[in-house]
C-alpha cells in the first residue's frame, strides 16, 4: 500500500512539473517564445515593414530587402538627395522617397526608416516590450521621444492587441544585431 501511494504522488508530481514546464514556456497570447516570434514574424512580413526599414539590393525581379541588412534602417552612408525648391507643395507632390525607401521628404521635413535590429547602440537593443508598445500606442520615439513621422503608419500598428505587438518586438529582438547609425529627421525649414 506505501509503494502504491508513493507511486501515485510521484506521478502527480511528474505532472505537476510537466504542466508547470508548459507554463512557464508560454509568452503572451498562449504561445511559446519560438511561436510568438514565427507569428511576429509573419506580422512584419504581412505588414510590409521591410519596405522602409530594409536597404534594397537589384535582383532579376527587381529591387528586394538586403538580407545582410534586413530592417536594418536607413543606410548611415547614404545621405538624402538634394530636394529641388517648391517641389512638395500642397499642389504638387506631397512626398519623395529614395531609391531604398528608407528616406522619406514631405512637408513634415525629412523622415528616415529607423534601425529595428537588436542592436544596442543604434537599434532597438536596449528597448524593452513595454517600450516599443508604448511608442506604436503614441507615436514618440521610446514611447516619449520626438514624434515618429511620416511614413510609419504608427496608428495603425498602435490598434494591434497587446500579444501581437509583442510577438513583433519578440521577432525583431531575435533578429541579427546591425549596427547602422540612422540619420536624424531633418525639419521642414532645414531641407
Amino acid at each position: 500500500m506505501k509503494r502504491s501511494v508513493f507511486i501515485v504522488v510521484g506521478l502527480v508530481f511528474v505532472a505537476a512539473m510537466l504542466l508547470l514546464s508548459v507554463v512557464c514556456t508560454q509568452s503572451s497570447g498562449g504561445l511559446t517564445p519560438d511561436q510568438q516570434i514565427e507569428r511576429g514574424a509573419y506580422l512584419v512580413n504581412a505588414s510590409g515593414c521591410n519596405d522602409c526599414h530594409s536597404p534594397k539590393i537589384i535582383t532579376e525581379r527587381g529591387p528586394e530587402p538586403d538580407p545582410m541588412r534586413l530592417l536594418s534602417g536607413h543606410p548611415e552612408k547614404e545621405p538624402a538627395a538634394e530636394i529641388p525648391a517648391g517641389v512638395i507643395t500642397p499642389t504638387g507632390w506631397v512626398a519623395l522617397t529614395n531609391f531604398h525607401l528608407s528616406a522619406w521628404a514631405g512637408p513634415w521635413g525629412i523622415s528616415y526608416a529607423a534601425n529595428l535590429t537588436p542592436d544596442d547602440l543604434t537599434g532597438i537593443g536596449a528597448w524593452t516590450e513595454e517600450v516599443f508598445i508604448k511608442a506604436m500606442r503614441t507615436g514618440r520615439h521610446m514611447g516619449n521621444g520626438r514624434a515618429i513621422l511620416p511614413p510609419m503608419p504608427w496608428q495603425n500598428y498602435g490598434k494591434m492587441n497587446d500579444a501581437d505587438l509583442k510577438a513583433i518586438f519578440a521577432y525583431l529582438k531575435s533578429l541579427r544585431p546591425v549596427r547602422n547609425t540612422v540619420p536624424q529627421p531633418i525639419p521642414p525649414a532645414a531641407h
